[in-house]
């Protein structure tokens, strides 16, 4: 019998709540047959769609959406007095994510003016970045987990290395609160953990060699060698598959028959030359993420596990949310955008 918190039964009651309105599993349909970016923000947003000319629409919806992910799990974590450290790193994520994009642009540009700052989730008290003092990277980290960025930077470390290091932190975070939790319910976030690892590294991997013509040796370093729990029988580096298709040509498929990941490849088009397709590939690990996701959900009801899937489950709504509104802004329908999800699966 798993031992069940107090405050579980709540959260987990609201959780189910929440994802029934949500645009998950068969309620994602309801955004085929759109036309318009308007049309998907009085969809989503009933209560609170904005008249704005294209671009300014496409931005402002993408910012409510994460902005609705970011409170509605805020709502389910915030449940808790003392809220399971799992839950508690995945809010940080958040974190993560605007870090780096702030990061991207401080390193891509020269003095950029503080009104160039990306949209920041509003994570309340477990916000630990003072974003409010960008482009000031030194201010911004300072008295945080994150102060070894200033020193990075300093010493020439490019944007690539210091998005690795921060991934591994994360993850490593992640996978240490697992720790604290009944082996049925680690059980099932760490499986999802693992692949979503897993495929982090082949996505990242491919992305380097891709984009930034790293040799193999140079994305060899900048996957993240992370092992699960020592109580693991078998314990292999989650870097493992990333590392096998350093060895496999971007521009032919044949080698990579057999690839433990083989079939979240973009296929061979007889009317064109092959190649690795990044994009496809990472939208299609995504897929896969999600369907594992939702036959995990509710394995054991009123769990810490049930909850991390949850905010799995919220962060993908709000990702293919985002790519429907970015397809209808470039002139295409949601059923063609629909399709071409379904397609990468």
């Amino acid at each position: 019998m798993l031992p069940i918190h107090s405050d579980a039964p709540f959260a987990y009651s609201k959780a189910c709540g929440i994802l029934s309105k949500s645009f998950t599993g068969k309620k994602l349909s309801a955004v085929t047959g759109l036309h318009s970016l308007n049309e998907l923000d009085r969809l989503v947003f009933p209560d609170d769609h904005r008249e704005l000319p294209g671009h300014e629409l496409l931005l402002d919806l993408e910012h409510r959406l994460v902005d609705r992910a970011v409170r509605q799990i805020l709502s389910i974590v915030e449940a808790f007095e003392k809220p399971p450290l799992l839950l508690i790193r995945m809010i940080k994520g958040y974190e993560y994510s605007d870090l780096k994009a702030c990061l991207n642009i401080i390193m891509s540009e020269k003095d950029p003016p503080a009104s160039k700052i990306p949209h920041v989730a509003d994570l309340e008290y477990f916000s630990t970045v003072r974003f409010d003092a960008f482009p000031d990277i030194g201010a911004m980290v300072s008295g945080t987990e994150f102060e070894f960025i200033v020193s990075d930077i300093n010493n020439g470390a490019d944007i690539t290395e210091i998005e690795s290091k921060l991934d591994m932190r994360y993850y490593l975070g992640l996978i240490e609160s697992l720790e604290e939790l009944s082996d049925e319910d680690r059980d099932i976030a760490q499986k999802i953990l693992a692949d979503e690892i897993c495929l982090r590294n082949c996505v990242w991997a491919f992305r380097l060699r891709s984009y930034y013509q790293k040799t193999a040796a140079q994305t060899a370093k900048q996957l993240l060698d992370i092992k699960l729990s020592a109580r693991a029988r078998m314990n292999p580096s989650l870097a493992a598959e990333a590392l096998l298709s350093l060895d496999f040509p971007l521009d032919t498929r044949a080698p990579w028959r057999g690839w433990r990941w083989e079939k979240l490849l973009n296929p061979e088009d007889a009317a064109a030359h092959w190649s690795v397709n990044p994009r496809y590939f990472q939208n299609a690990a995504s897929q896969y993420i999600y369907r594992l996701t939702m036959r995990s959900f509710h394995r054991i009801p009123v769990s810490t596990s049930a909850l991390f899937c949850f905010i799995k489950l919220k962060q993908f709504e709000e990702d293919v949310l985002t790519s429907f509104a970015e397809g209808l802004a470039l002139g295409m329908d949601s059923t063609e955008v629909f399709k071409l999800l379904e397609a990468e699966v």
